[in-house]
């Protein structure tokens, strides 16, 4: 096994999987706090503290972090989730000094200067502008709002732009100091890495990292309920989600295998019977959205407007049909796009260091590829149609952007998902 872990005495986690014969590795800095940790009236924070890191410490100015890595043809980038923040490097072997150095010195000493704050606030006002003109991506924080309107699974991760606007700079202060500490941070790294001296590293450039955390973390408790949008474009884009399962739940595998069965591919039942066969949508999916006390399962369309009132009968009706007759054919094949998606990505450095990240976050261990390979064998077609039957005991959250003229009321839409 090539997977090591050093706890320094902050709490911080050093992960690394060694690979042989690359020449690339992946290094950077998880944290486990997200959009679900700010304060409602901080939305947003979470996402512009990440953007500010890149905006100097003490040591390198903006241009200096980018052009630092780039001289070496390196890729550095970041990203936050309603759960945790990134921030990486990939890099050329020779440069995982380099990379870790510009990493741990953004993290530990960024200089949160208020006139790169003030230009900063104005990029992510444009992010969100962007999103909100992309039906399909604002659709989505439609559909979190509805299903956790009470925790702050359901706010937007890149905030909104009233608050991000008022946002000063020690409210990203009080963020960083209440959530950046080493218990919730794991340096994580895979490919041409060397355990013992990406520990040198860490406790050289993160010993001001401090050992305990103010982390405040609410319920995530699913709801019921219906969001809508009226636009003027083209499509009515639909998203749907059912009350799920956390990452920590025995059933978790049962449902992404139920998920890739309804909706993973283009064999998949949703796909063949919506798509293939009565040519309602351009494009349909459905999604797994786990987190560590909670999910849910959902479905995504788009379509003709004038369609709706056809799409919404047959996607309840494929998943009801899921709860009566599963066939070996599909369950097999559900595996096997599960199975070779886990192997696929263990040829990527990148991959192989956030899964290590994510498994410490979640489950404070590795999960073995082998254990996780048992539970997807282990399910049975009678595992698929009672986790079908159980998504269907609760009226789900629905989303819809476009024209909605033609939506059904949100009364009907949970009657057709009942059982």
């Amino acid at each position: 096994m090539t997977v090591q872990i050093t706890t320094l005495p902050s709490g911080l986690r050093v992960v690394t999987d060694m690979m042989e014969n690359v020449e690339t590795a992946s290094i950077g800095l998880w944290v486990g706090v997200g959009t679900r940790h700010e304060d409602a009236a901080d939305n947003g924070v979470a996402h512009l503290v990440e953007h500010m890191l890149f905006k100097g410490t003490a040591r390198r100015s903006a241009f200096d972090i980018s052009a630092e890595m780039e001289n070496v043809g390196g890729h550095l980038n970041a990203y936050t989730t309603r759960e945790s923040t990134a921030y990486y490097a990939k890099v050329l072997k020779q440069d995982v000094a380099l990379a870790a150095d510009i990493l741990c010195d953004m993290v530990q000493n960024a200089a949160l200067n208020n006139d790169e704050l003030d230009r900063e606030r104005g990029v992510i006002i444009q992010e969100i502008g962007q999103s909100i003109d992309q039906p399909d991506d604002i659709l989505f924080d439609h559909l979190q709002k509805t299903a956790y309107p009470n925790s702050g699974l359901g706010r937007p991760v890149l905030g909104l732009a009233e608050i991000i606007r008022n946002l000063k700079r020690d409210r990203l202060t009080h963020y960083i100091n209440a959530n950046y500490a080493g218990p919730q941070m794991i340096f994580a790294a895979a490919g041409a890495v060397n355990h013992e001296q990406v520990v040198d590293y860490a406790n050289k450039h993160l010993n001001k990292i401090p050992p305990t955390s103010k982390t405040k973390t609410d319920a995530a408790e699913f709801q019921s309920g219906d969001t809508r949008e009226d636009r003027d474009i083209e499509q009515l884009h639909v998203a749907l989600a059912f009350k799920g399962l956390s990452y920590m739940d025995k059933d978790y595998f049962g449902l992404s295998v139920l998920s890739t069965l309804l909706g993973g591919g283009m064999s998949s039942r949703l796909f063949q019977e919506v798509r293939e066969k009565r040519g309602l949508v351009y494009s349909i999916y459905s999604f797994v959205s786990a987190h560590k006390d909670g999910g849910s399962m959902g479905v995504y369309a788009g379509t003709d407007p004038e369609k709706i009132d056809e799409l919404l009968p047959v996607v309840a009706e494929q998943l009801q049909l899921v709860t009566k007759s599963v066939t070996d054919e599909e369950l097999n094949r559900a595996k096997a796009q599960l199975r070779s998606s886990l192997f696929m990505s263990q040829e990527s450095t990148m991959s192989r260091a956030e899964k290590l990240a994510f498994n410490q976050l979640m489950y404070n261990r590795i999960v073995p590829n082998a254990e996780i390979l048992e539970r997807i064998e282990a399910v049975t077609k009678a595992d698929i149609q009672r986790l079908a039957t159980q998504l269907l005991k609760k009226a789900p959250a629905s989303a819809f952007v476009g024209p909605l003229g033609s939506v059904p009321k949100e009364d009907a839409i949970a009657a057709a998902f009942k059982l």
